[in-house]
């Protein structure tokens, strides 16, 4: 009897440490104790995380799992305790923690065919009396001389609340007074990180401490930090290159990219740099492979800033479909942070430059050609345009003018008369102009009224015309008065009311009775006045200047100073350039034959068609006889 007594005791304390230790019974992967202690004091808030709630351990995005807290003390499940206790799925909170929570705890995560267990270790210590900081600490290291940053360990905490969207704030101290934030010395940075502008050669230590509101309490959270002063100091790291940019680069070619980082240092900096493709580091350094880096090269600065130079090249031999639209990273590696920068690379925009390029570059040769076919054709295709759309151009037999043109010539017996002249005029001209082109002509000589004045003849039959013809040889204006009187644009209108007036007296018994005998050159003085004043001053006539000889320049010094600027204005259309007539008229290259002849030139044989050249330039100077009077067109040869 007693034998069962004792049986059924020990079956009951084994049945209830079976129940007390049920979670060690459970048939869970067991990752141990984590590496990681978290140290904490009488009075602050703690935090326990557990790690398996991780993508390597499992898809906790599409999987279903539950998580439980227990202390592995009492194995007991913890639950939420008002004001001491909040479990929020894979992390612990401790509200206000006490020596008698320092220990081991367990998590288990189950999922429906399977669990996984994790045990955390809580460190509590006691305050250090007269100490304002934390008993353990941290360590970091500053440089002497320079600006630097500590960074606030608390940075698991910062997070954590950042998830739960809840508001905490942090305050550093050095030693026990606290540090005002923008002061001349001290800025609070974001990530809790604090900047101090010039680092003193003496070590301190400086304490971190976030608040915050968790489960209805108030509670904070503290880290010391020994910071240590060095001589020596590496900064954080700047990626110079690349610059987070987009690169164009055409299929199948050679793609080279530089990573370039500076880092701020004296001495040796522990700094390392990769690229990163996919976040995955290219490590090979075989040439031989399509995708590969060079070594890390380094290069000492002294100024502007001492530091070192870190540089990597990315090579890509023949760029694929499958290295467009990625990025490319370079990262630097260091205790101070982990800078870094990419570049993107697209495939190239179709190479239009040369599309573009030939079109422009035929545009601009046919352009070229264009203008310099109309500069040697301008008068051919302008002849040819109003012959075929004379619609286009006005009528002149409506603008109140009797004449297309008036015929101003040295007369007989003035200066610089010439028999080839007159002749050119009473005979070649008719017939070029009026019987084959059509248009109407006054000739001195051939058309004046008899026993009308020369003043009066000359300024309104001028006046009746739209254009003017004036013909002249290298003698035409050597002598005449009209070089002396009117030197320049202004006094032209006066030298006419001046000879106006000097030959008002006589005009009246100045007819074309043979009374020009006494002022044998008065009507070419008019003609060239009327002839200037209209197209210099009033721009109501043009002028066409018709050579009959070469003209050398000691000859065209001689001429009056209106006809000179008309002719390098405009140009004078040149008879002595027609073929049958370049050996007849040039009065600087006659032959011995003419001197034996006295200087007595024949006159020759000229062609008079009006498709020769000389006379589609004078058909182009003339007036358009517009959309009712078409040019009769004869090619063939007239005689005279």
């Amino acid at each position: 009897m007693g034998q069962r007594a004792t049986l059924g005791s020990l079956l009951f304390l084994f049945g209830l440490f079976g129940i007390c230790t049920g979670f060690e019974q459970e048939n869970c992967t067991n990752y141990n104790l984590q590496f990681e202690r978290v140290y904490s004091v009488p009075g602050d808030v703690a935090m326990l995380t557990s790690s398996l709630v991780s993508s390597e351990v499992f898809n906790f995005e599409t999987v279903p799992y539950n998580f439980t807290w227990y202390d592995s003390k009492t194995g007991q499940e913890i639950s939420n305790e008002t004001g001491r206790i909040l479990v929020h799925g894979e992390t612990l909170w401790f509200l206000n923690i006490t020596l008698d929570e320092d220990g081991e705890y367990v998590s288990i995560l189950r999922t429906p065919s399977w669990c996984n267990r994790q045990t955390n270790r809580l460190v509590v210590e006691r305050r250090v009396p007269g100490e304002c900081g934390r008993p353990r600490k941290a360590h970091q290291t500053l440089a002497n001389g320079v600006a630097d940053t500590l960074s606030c360990p608390l940075k698991e905490y910062i997070d954590k609340l950042d998830s739960y969207n809840i508001t905490s704030s942090l305050e550093w101290y050095r030693g026990c007074d606290p540090i005002v934030n923008g002061n001349d010395r001290y800025t609070y940075l974001p990530d809790g990180k604090l900047n101090i502008g010039l680092v003193e050669s003496t070590s301190n230590f400086y304490t971190c401490t976030l608040t915050f509101s968790l489960g209805g309490r108030i509670g904070s959270v503290s880290e010391t930090i020994e910071a240590f002063v060095s001589r020596k100091y590496s900064m954080t790291p700047r990626v110079n290159q690349p610059a987070n940019e987009i690169i164009k680069e055409q299929m199948g070619s050679n793609f080279y990219k530089l990573c370039r980082v500076f880092v701020p240092c004296v001495g040796k900096p522990w700094v390392h740099i990769f690229w990163l493709v996919r976040n995955k580091i290219i490590s090979n350094t075989d040439p031989a492979e399509r995708v590969y880096t060079s070594e890390q090269r380094k290069e000492a600065q002294k100024v502007p800033e001492e530091g070192v130079w870190l540089e990597r090249v990315l090579t890509i031999s023949e760029l694929r479909e499958e290295d467009f639209h990625i990025n490319y990273t370079c990262r630097a590696y260091s205790a101070k942070g982990f800078p870094e920068s990419y570049f993107t690379l697209l495939p190239a925009d179709p190479n239009d430059i040369l599309p573009i390029g030939s079109v422009l570059g035929g545009v601009t040769v046919l352009f070229i050609v264009s203008v310099s076919i109309y500069y040697l054709f301008k008068v051919d295709i302008v002849l040819w345009f109003r012959s075929m759309f004379p619609i286009l151009y006005t009528n002149t037999d409506l603008d109140g003018k009797l004449y297309d043109a008036y015929v101003a010539y040295a007369q007989p017996r003035a200066v610089g008369f010439s028999t080839e002249v007159e002749a050119f005029v009473l005979h070649t001209l008719p017939q070029v102009l009026e019987k084959a082109c059509g248009y109407k002509l006054f000739i001195a000589g051939r058309d004046c009224m008899p026993g009308m004045a020369v003043v009066d003849s000359v300024e309104e039959n001028i006046q009746t015309s739209r254009r003017l013809l004036l013909l002249y040889t290298a003698s035409t204006f050597i002598r005449s008065s009209i070089s002396n009187n009117n030197n320049n644009i202004n006094k032209s209108s006066d030298s006419r009311d001046n000879s106006e007036s000097k030959t008002s007296d006589r005009s009246s018994n100045m007819s074309f009775d043979g009374s020009e005998e006494v002022y044998p050159d008065l009507r070419q003085q008019l003609e060239c006045l009327e002839a200037m004043h209209r197209t210099l001053l009033e721009e109501s006539l043009k002028v066409i200047l018709v050579e009959m000889e070469e003209i050398t320049p000691a000859q065209l010094a001689l001429f009056p100073e209106s006809v000179r600027h008309l002719r390098k204005k405009q140009g004078a259309v040149c008879w002595w350039k027609n073929p049958s007539m370049k050996q007849r008229w040039r009065t600087c290259m006659r032959t011995k034959e003419d001197e034996e002849k006295g200087g007595q030139d024949t006159q020759p044989s000229a062609s008079l068609s009006p498709s020769s050249r000389f006379w589609k330039e004078m058909r182009y100077s003339m007036p358009v006889r517009g959309k009712r009077a078409l040019y009769p067109e004869k090619t063939a040869l007239l005689n005279l």
